[in-house]
């Protein structure tokens, strides 16, 4: 990138087959359904997309150059290993080995090499993205973040560095020959100088050894005397617990990050109402985030299962605005064959859900499922999820009907659509 006056020169990482920037091809995104959790509404600046993320990204720059207030990026980590997913319910969390699990997401890369090839252009892609007031939180961790910071210093400038947050954590490790490794890094770039922090929306509380020490002496502070009452902007290491095997946020999603983190991020670096992205969305956490701060998103994953997961929570919030779901790998999202009935009477109509049929079962099953939904005068194109149920986390009930009290008229169709535990999704539709 060109050189700021009076700046020093960037250092520039080099890797075996890095190359300058390149083109990439857009991904066609097709609509999967219109969710409306509370009724009415459209899903206006509300998407989840499942695809890859770089491809994803390409296509929304038409749209949305220039215009994300706050990207937070989780990728993986480099670490080398291969998660699963937690699936099954009922479950002792005490007890791994006995637990169901998927596919969740690989870490396992060729080399180094191929992780920053990787991150390198997803990178730049979210660069352009971000409004000129904007800001980037790239959370890694030792494995990693150094290269990333030198990637960033080039895409960003040396100078647009914000912080460098240490998220500390408590919990188990294998390590006996070095310190453990308790805490991840979260680079915070600007896109300019005008970048957006609201530093009264994260005060926090004095610590009550420092409010004793300035009321118990004049002299405390060397002159400085700080609003106790108000509080202070936290530092730049955060203690936030995990997402543990029995915290209640748990999904089962792995490498979930805790509400409270992202919580500090969106209301510190966004505007009341702004957009928010998130990349490498896994379980939702910065999208349930985003939303509970009232702020618009737009969040991707590349695996079905993350799609679901993030899906499910967006359900399981209660007050969830309308929100667009889509896809590029529409090949990705079938697999489930849905066994429905429909009933109507003069007052209304009612689906009930017998199960879902896979390659391997024969009789429907409701077991599998955990996400549901009807729409009640589909067109035949795009799915409008206007009742759903889901299944609470570690639950093991769900509702076997939805009903809807305003007739339509005779003769239209009602589809009805299942996602189970994996992430796979069938459709059926029916006459009136």
């Amino acid at each position: 990138m060109p050189r700021r006056r009076g700046a020093p020169p960037v250092p520039r990482l080099t890797w075996d087959g890095r190359c300058d920037p390149q083109e990439v091809a857009a991904a066609v995104l097709s609509p999967l359904a219109e969710v409306f959790p509370g009724g009415a509404g459209f899903p206006s600046e509300r998407q989840l997309i499942l695809g890859d993320n770089l491809a994803v990204m390409a296509s929304l720059l038409p749209a949305y150059e220039n215009r994300f207030d706050l990207i937070y990026a989780d990728p993986p980590f480099l670490t080398g290993k291969a998660y699963r997913a937690r699936v099954g319910r009922g479950e002792d969390s005490r007890a791994p080995l006995g637990w169901q699990t998927a596919d969740g997401y690989s870490d396992q890369w060729a080399s180094p090499a191929a992780y920053l090839a990787m991150l390198e252009p997803r990178l730049r892609a979210m660069h352009r993205l971000l409004s000129p007031s904007g800001s980037l939180y790239l959370h890694l961790d030792w494995h990693a973040s150094a290269y990333a910071r030198l990637l960033l210093d080039e895409i960003f400038g040396q100078d647009r560095l914000l912080n460098e947050i240490a998220w500390v954590y408590h919990g188990p490790s294998p390590v006996q020959r070095a310190f453990n490794r308790k805490h991840d890094t979260l680079l915070v770039y600007t896109k300019s100088d005008a970048y957006t922090f609201n530093a009264e929306a994260v005060r926090q509380p004095y610590d009550p050894a420092t409010v004793r020490t300035f009321s118990g002496s004049a002299r405390a502070g060397f002159g400085k005397v700080p609003d106790l009452e108000r509080g202070k902007v936290p530092e730049d290491w955060w203690y936030f617990p995990v997402v543990a095997r029995l915290h209640h946020e748990r999904t089962g999603y792995p490498t979930q990050k805790p509400e409270a983190l992202l919580t500090r991020v969106i209301a510190a670096s966004s505007p009341p109402g702004g957009l928010v992205g998130d990349f490498f969305c896994g379980s939702g956490t910065a999208l349930i985030a985003a939303e509970r701060l009232g702020r618009s998103w737009i969040g991707c994953d590349a695996h079905p299962l993350a799609f679901g997961v993030t899906h499910r929570r967006l359900l399981l919030h209660g007050s969830c605005r309308p929100y667009l779901l889509e896809t590029s790998l529409q090949e990705s999202v079938n697999g489930l064959e849905v066994c429905a009935s429909l009933e109507r009477d003069c007052s209304g109509m009612a689906v009930h859900l017998q199960g879902v049929r896979t390659r391997s079962s024969d009789a429907p099953d409701r077991e599998p499922v955990e996400v549901w939904e009807v729409d009640w005068d589909y067109d035949g194109c795009l799915f409008r999820s206007r009742a759903q149920a889901a299944r609470a986390w570690r639950s093991p009930t769900l509702a076997d009907q939805l009903t809807c009290r305003q007739l339509s008229p005779a003769g239209n169709k009602v589809a009805v659509r299942a996602y189970d535990r994996l992430g796979r999704v069938g459709t059926a539709v029916m006459a009136d």
